[in-house]
This record gives C-alpha cells, sequence and structure tokens, in this order.
C-alpha cells in the first residue's frame, strides 16, 4: 500500500520573488511562495476540525438548524434511520439508529451509561474528538453487551477512575463528539432499538457521584461556520480553524507544526484576518488551498484503484502517524466513519473497468457461493448520489441490501448472490435483489460491521462491479 508522504503536502509551489508584509496576523518577511505552502498543509491539517466544525455547529449551537439535535452534554437518539431528507452529514450509513452527543468536558468528565443489550445485537460508541481522530470505542467489540458506567475525560482532568466506572476514556480535546450505532434487524425491529436508546445515559462526573457540581465554565460563544463551498475556496477557513484550535491543546508532537503555521497566523488565539492580506498574499493563500485539492485528487484517484481504502484514512492519532493528507480524506469521503477494526468500508466508485459509476448503465455485482462479506456482526451495501454523497430517493425507499436481508434475497443456481445495481426497476420477480441508482452519477460503500480477520488483513476482496449489457 502506497504512503501519502509529508513531502506532498508542499511540493510543486512556485518560487514567487519574497515580498514583505507587515499584517498583524502575521509573521513578517514571509514571502508568498512559503506562504502558499505553509496554507496548503495547514489546510490539509485543518479541512477535518472546519468540517466537523460545520456539522457539530449544525447539530448542538445552532437552534435554527433543522439538523438541531439538543443542548450539549444531553444524549439525542434518532427514532429513524437517515433518508434523502438528511442533508448535514455525507455518506450515511442508514442500517443502524444513531444517538449522539455533543460532549463538552471543560468542566467535569461526562459518565456514559449502556444498558444490557441481546448478545446478538451490535452497538457501538465511537468517541471522536475535535481533531476527527477515532480515540476509542465501547461497544460490543471492545467493552461487551452486558452494560456499564464509562468515563470520557478532558484534557484536563487527571483524576483516577471513580467507583463504578468500568473505564476512563481520555479525549485530547476539550469537546467531542460520542456517536452511538445501534443495529436494527429490520423495520419492525425499530420499537426494539428505540428500548435500547432508552437505556443510553449521560451524567456530569458530579451527578453521577452525588456530589456538588464543580464551578460553571464560560459558556462558549460559537462563530458561524462556513458553507461547504465557501470551506473550498475562502480564506476565512483559517478563521474557523483558529476558533475551534482554541478548544484543542496542542500536542508534543505538533508543537513544530504549529509554530510553521503560526507564520501565516493559524493557529489557537490568533488571528487570521483576510481582508487585510495584501493581494499578492490572498492569491498565495487562495493557491495554497487549490494546492490542497489537488494533493486530495491524487489520493481519491489511490482509493478509485484500491492502493488506499477506508480503512487506511479512518483511526486513532497513533494509527495515522501524521499522515495528514488521510485525515482530510477521511472527512472529504465520509466523516465519522469507523476504525478498520470496528467496520471496514470497501467503496465502488468505479466499474471493473475503471469507469466511473453512472445510473444511465446498468451493473451487477456479484458474491461467489462462500463469499460473502466476512463479519462477526453484519454488512450493508448503500447507494449515495454524486457529487453531494447523499443517500437516494427511490420508489423502494430502499438505500441499502445489507446481511439481514438475505432471507429475501433470490440466490444463484450455484448459491452464490448476484445484486442488481440499476436506475430503473429489473421488473418485480427480480426486484428482491435490486438496489436503486440515481439517474446520474453515483458511488456505493459497503459496510462490514466488527470485520473477521480476513477482511482486516486484506485477505478478503469485495468483488467488481460490472457493467452490464
Amino acid at each position: 500500500m502506497r504512503t501519502v508522504t509529508r513531502r506532498g503536502f508542499v511540493g510543486g509551489v512556485a518560487l514567487l520573488p519574497a515580498l514583505h508584509f507587515s499584517a498583524a496576523h502575521a509573521q513578517p518577511g514571509v514571502s508568498p511562495a512559503e506562504a502558499r505552502a505553509i496554507a496548503k498543509e495547514a489546510y490539509i491539517y485543518g479541512f477535518p476540525i472546519v468540517d466537523n466544525y460545520r456539522v457539530q455547529h449544525a447539530y448542538w449551537m445552532d437552534k435554527t438548524n433543522p439538523e438541531y439535535k439538543g443542548p450539549f452534554n444531553e444524549i439525542w437518539n434518532s427514532a429513524r434511520l437517515f433518508s434523502p431528507a438528511d442533508k448535514a452529514i455525507q455518506t450515511p450509513n442508514s442500517d443502524t439508529l444513531y444517538s449522539f452527543i455533543g460532549a463538552d468536558l471543560r468542566s467535569e468528565p461526562l459518565v456514559l451509561t449502556v444498558p444490557a443489550i441481546e448478545k446478538e445485537r451490535y452497538f457501538s460508541v465511537q468517541l471522536i474528538d475535535y481533531y476527527t481522530f477515532n480515540f476509542d470505542y465501547i461497544g460490543t467489540r471492545t467493552t461487551g453487551n452486558g452494560g456499564g458506567s464509562f468515563l470520557l475525560a478532558g484534557p484536563g482532568w487527571k483524576g483516577e477512575t471513580p467507583k463504578g466506572v468500568k473505564k476512563v476514556f481520555r479525549c485530547e480535546t476539550e469537546l467531542a463528539f460520542p456517536g452511538y450505532r445501534t443495529q436494527l434487524f429490520n423495520p419492525d425491529d425499530i420499537d426494539n432499538v428505540r428500548k435500547v436508546q432508552a437505556g443510553y445515559k449521560v451524567q456530569p462526573l458530579s451527578a453521577f457521584l452525588g456530589q456538588p457540581a464543580p464551578k460553571a465554565v464560560p459558556a462558549i460563544d460559537f462563530i458561524k461556520p462556513l458553507t461547504p463551498a465557501d470551506e473550498k475556496t475562502s480564506p476565512e477557513f483559517f478563521s474557523i480553524l483558529n476558533f475551534v484550535l482554541q478548544f484543542c491543546p496542542t500536542v508534543p508532537s505538533e508543537k513544530a507544526l504549529m509554530a510553521r503555521f503560526a507564520k501565516i497566523g493559524v493557529g489557537a488565539g490568533k488571528t487570521f484576518d483576510a481582508s487585510k492580506l495584501s493581494p499578492e498574499m490572498k492569491t498565495a493563500i487562495e493557491q495554497g488551498m487549490a494546492d490542497a485539492w489537488a494533493a486530495f485528487t491524487g489520493l481519491k484517484k489511490e482509493f478509485d484503484e484500491g492502493k488506499v481504502t477506508a480503512g487506511d484514512v479512518f483511526g486513532t492519532r497513533a494509527y495515522l502517524k501524521g499522515n495528514y493528507l488521510y485525515r482530510m480524506a477521511a472527512a472529504v469521503l465520509g466523516i465519522y466513519g469507523n476504525s478498520k477494526q470496528e467496520a471496514m468500508y470497501p467503496v465502488y466508485y468505479v466499474d471493473a473497468t475503471k469507469q466511473k459509476l453512472d445510473g444511465t448503465n446498468r451493473y451487477t455485482v456479484r458474491f461467489a457461493p462462500g463469499q460473502l462479506p466476512p463479519v462477526n456482526a453484519f454488512w450493508s451495501l448503500t447507494m449515495y448520489e454524486e457529487p453531494q454523497s447523499l443517500l437516494v430517493a427511490n420508489p423502494l425507499n430502499r438505500y441499502l441490501i445489507n446481511s439481514p436481508m438475505l432471507p429475501q434475497l433470490k440466490r444463484d443456481a450455484d448459491g452464490g448472490l448476484t445484486m442488481i445495481i440499476q436506475n430503473e426497476s429489473p421488473g418485480k420477480e427480480k426486484e428482491a435483489n435490486w438496489l436503486p441508482a440515481p439517474k446520474g452519477p453515483f458511488s456505493m460503500i459497503m459496510r462490514l460491521y466488527w470485520p473477521k480477520e480476513a477482511a482486516v488483513e486484506g485477505k478478503w476482496k469485495q468483488p467488481p462491479l460490472q457493467r452490464a449489457g
């Protein structure tokens, strides 16, 4: 598997003449060429942080947003599956019900309590920090289905494991995003999932222990996020990044990186005022942002060719080893994706002949006998309309095919399984195996929950998508 190196962040920058300038937010003596190189690197580093803030702002901070879930430190449970009407988050999962917490860990830790859950039902609590690292998990795979209470602590808390708490999870950032997934076996199972969700609880540590609450921390004056389009091109991106970084204490391994970013006014507590940039410097910053997207495009080709997989780009800080382009790709292609030990995401961006997917064509994907995705929990294949990466409205209201549906699917004569991928119905007798596609560009993501070693180690590969007719 080819590694995208740090050289890719700053390579290919034209050597423009050095122009000294004295904008208040950047260090004097930085040339446009150097500013462009730093902007590229800082953008790649910061995109997941800024895009995460856009989603979190919609969920917890903007009461006027249709995606608003509620206040911080309270659990929100989805009462239904994701549908094409949900547009805040790319590549949504539609085979589990979500529960979310906007966690503010500044004043004290939170205690997350999960109920005992029947052993057949998969669940997970993905602990995501504001860098978008998956720093740990609670759930079927890691802590079992027996229930219990777990402590989620911010970077400032140094206490010991309290009585009644099974495990302490420490987060590098002051704000966090625990994301729960609870398996739905079929549409008729939804009331059972709601009963499980009713058992999910969140409490401040002081309330859990029956002690007085610590002194309240100041309320945060949250700033308005950028739109997805403006995130791509507006230098104001770096103002948002600076704002969010104040909740992300610099880790030792990134001190040199932050010193470099500071040269263009990027960092916690720094001011980045695009309106005060000289024309040359504004152009350099915008070119650096474009360079970052060019680097992403190069990596996307490696995804298309199978040289890089989703399992390479989601995970802990230690797992990613400073590969910020991978972290950016994770946010662009499916923010909040699981680490590969928890779930794997084989993708279909092209067909067997490396052509992009389009609903004007018809396709099939066939699993040979004994070659269904190897999982401890369950698997699914979900359709997304591109370029939005959202679910596709269709007459069956079917957005995926998954393993709980296997009894309803028609097998091939040899016991294999062929799925039909196209826009129009293949006919009533074949509709059981039909995953409806949009009329135009699309992609598909397979999800393997709690994958077996054959998948994790790459011994099993998803079958290619064959163009029919």
